[in-house]
């Protein structure tokens, strides 16, 4: 320490027995020395008294002389120094005084010091030594723990992929913002990228995490300095603006949207993406809001511009948030309704066009709702779907279908009977277990069951949809395609599905006035595509006779619609059929697909 005087030159005061180098004193100053952390012994006056080799070194390791002071010098004045002269040091230097005159035990602290190497943090700890109010001293180097608590907590609030807030940080920054005293007007922006799955599906997880590292710095870029970009997850990114309106939030929002129009580069080639962002502001104040409120509602705007098309900008309005809570109020009364017996099966006869006689039905599904009256499929089908309660309700529509049909069996009616099968039933892998399960609990022969599908749910994953499909048939169940001819999949899959019919769609059915021979031509090509095949073909939505002459004219196996039935109940079907002689019989080599539950056929 340069200039430090030694202990044979101390005052007589600093030898004394217990500071000094006769009696305890020597003892201490060996304990001192013996200490690996920087420690020095100070009277009640803040004098240093004693310094360990630690201390003595640490002006080395510091860089700067100034960080350390010698014997006979004022600790104190180091300390308003080095930690600065704040109301958090004269509150330490007075703890050191009160320790000194025995009313405290002991007295810690932690610090940062600013050295030339960058800034390290120590830990203080004091303790009494004698009567005369001595006190010990040490310095601690706590920088690595500090370092990563640090860096556990930057962890904790912020995600890996993006280094932006995490769900929990934007909370918490949104929630102090909207609990300012002055309570400026805020909005938060909800970005989803629309299309974002396709990408990782088809280019691979590493792909998508660069596309959302790209986007990241992409709303680095277009927002302002005093707002905030965060991810919620996924492809969700949360933009918290500050002192900002609900104008400035839109035109912020359209910053957003317009950075698409750049393509991504991706994966060695360059994609171009867009995004729904959905707006929430909280007007200056506002007394009672908090950040789930303001997230949720921006949430909600967000799902409304993609229901709009996509790549749209959405403000939340209240409208929103009832219609969400209706549909979450019909989910839950959806639920009960499937136990509680108010859901009901109506039955639409199919005619077999070569014979003239009916001898099958498509099942669809009714709400008798206790309040609202009869609810059609597509007043309740889309809720069912957002909620994952088509799976058990279709496994109720096949109890019931097999109940029905027994009914029908001691009425002398034996009918062939569709009933429509979600993609989602597919991707749950439980699709014959649950047909075998209501067959086997009902007594319905497999052969009297036709399972149907829709062409773009079959082609969502034809491999799983193909094994699953052609077990069904090995084990006696039909298996037909609905709305043939209305997606865009590929033949290639389609051909080699296990289907026994294809519904041709009612959008090619029915033809428009002066199209007649276009509609001809795309029925009798999907004719033939199922003779090729093996399948047979079903013309549904036949509202005219022109329509059901046609579908003949071109082959057809089977028709439906309202020109020749619309849906009737159980009971009510029973006598229709008597009336026309049908379901006598069974006619070999022929099936009948099943209809389509999600039609809102009267």
């Amino acid at each position: 320490m340069g200039d430090q005087p030694t202990r044979s030159e101390l005052p007589e005061d600093a030898r004394r027995p217990g500071v000094g180098e006769s009696g305890d004193g020597a003892l201490v100053a060996a304990v001192l020395d013996a200490l690996p952390s920087p420690t020095l012994l100070v009277d009640a006056e803040g004098r240093v008294r004693l310094t360990n080799l630690a201390w003595r070194a640490a002006a080395d390791t510091f860089g700067d002389p100034r960080f350390v002071v010698g014997i006979g010098g004022d600790y104190f004045g180091l300390a308003l120094d080095v930690m600065r002269d704040e109301p958090a040091t004269h509150a330490l230097i007075e703890d050191l005084r009160r320790l000194s005159r025995g009313e405290l035990d002991s007295v810690s602290a932690d610090y940062a010091l600013r050295t030339e190497g960058g800034t390290r943090w120590y830990h203080l700890m004091a303790s009494r030594v004698d009567q005369a109010g001595h006190i010990v001293v040490t310095h601690s180097d706590v920088t690595s723990r500090v370092q990563a608590e640090r860096t556990s907590a930057w962890q904790a609030r912020h995600d890996s992929l993006t280094e932006l807030p995490n769900r929990a940080h934007l909370h918490e920054l949104i929630d102090l913002e909207l609990q300012r005293a002055d309570a400026p007007a805020v909005a938060v922006l909800f970005l989803d990228v629309d299309g974002f799955k396709d990408v990782n599906d088809s280019l691979g997880h590493d792909v998508g995490d660069e596309l959302l590292r790209q986007l990241a710095a992409r709303l680095l870029a277009v927002t302002r300095g005093q707002d905030t970009v965060g991810r919620l997850g996924g492809d969700e990114f949360v933009v918290l603006s500050r002192d900002c309106d609900l104008d400035g939030a839109e035109m912020l929002a359209q910053r957003c949207r317009i950075t698409f129009d750049q393509p991504f580069e991706l994966g060695g080639r360059m994609l171009r993406l867009s995004a729904s962002i959905g707006i929430a502001a909280a007007p200056a104040g506002r007394t009672s809001l908090r950040s789930t409120d303001l997230v949720r509602d921006a949430d909600l705007a967000m799902y409304a511009a993609k229901a709009a098309g996509r790549n749209r900008v959405r403000v939340f309005s209240p409208e929103l948030r009832a219609l969400v809570q209706g549909k979450v109020q019909m989910a839950g009364e959806l639920r009960d309704a499937i136990e509680d017996g108010q859901l009901e099966l109506h039955y639409q006869p199919i005619l077999h066009l070569s014979t003239g006689e009916y001898n099958g039905c498509e099942a669809l599904v009714r709400w008798r709702h206790p309040e609202r009256g009869l609810l059609f499929p597509g007043d309740f089908l889309p809720v069912a779907e957002q909620y994952d309660l088509l799976v058990p309700l279709t496994r109720w529509v096949l109890r019931e279908v097999g109940a029905q049909h027994a009914t029908w069996r001691a009425q002398d009616l034996d009918l062939v009977t569709g009933v429509n099968v979600h993609a989602r039933h597919l991707s749950t892998g439980t699709l014959v277990d649950d047909v075998f399960s209501a067959l086997a609990e009902t007594g319905m022969p497999p052969s009297n069951l036709v399972c149907e599908l829709t062409e773009t749910s079959v082609a969502e994953d034809p491999e799983c949809a193909a094994s699953q499909l052609a077990e069904l048939r090995a084990r006696g169940v039909e298996v037909s395609i609905d709305d043939f001819g209305s997606g865009f999949s590929s033949l290639g899959q389609l051909v080699n599905l296990p289907t026994g019919v294809l519904k041709i769609d009612r959008s090619l059915v029915a033809f428009t006035e002066g199209r007649e021979s276009h509609a001809a031509a795309a029925i009798a090509a999907i004719v033939a595509l199922g003779r090729a095949c093996g399948s047979e073909s079903l013309a549904e939505g036949v509202e005219t006779a022109e329509q059901l002459a046609l579908a003949t004219e071109l082959g057809c196996t089977f028709a439906q619609g309202y020109h020749l039935a619309r849906p009737l109940p159980a009971a009510e079907l029973s006598a229709w059929m008597a009336a026309r002689g049908g379901g006598r019989r069974q006619h070999p080599g022929s099936v009948l697909p099943v209809g389509k539950s999600t039609l809102p056929a009267g």
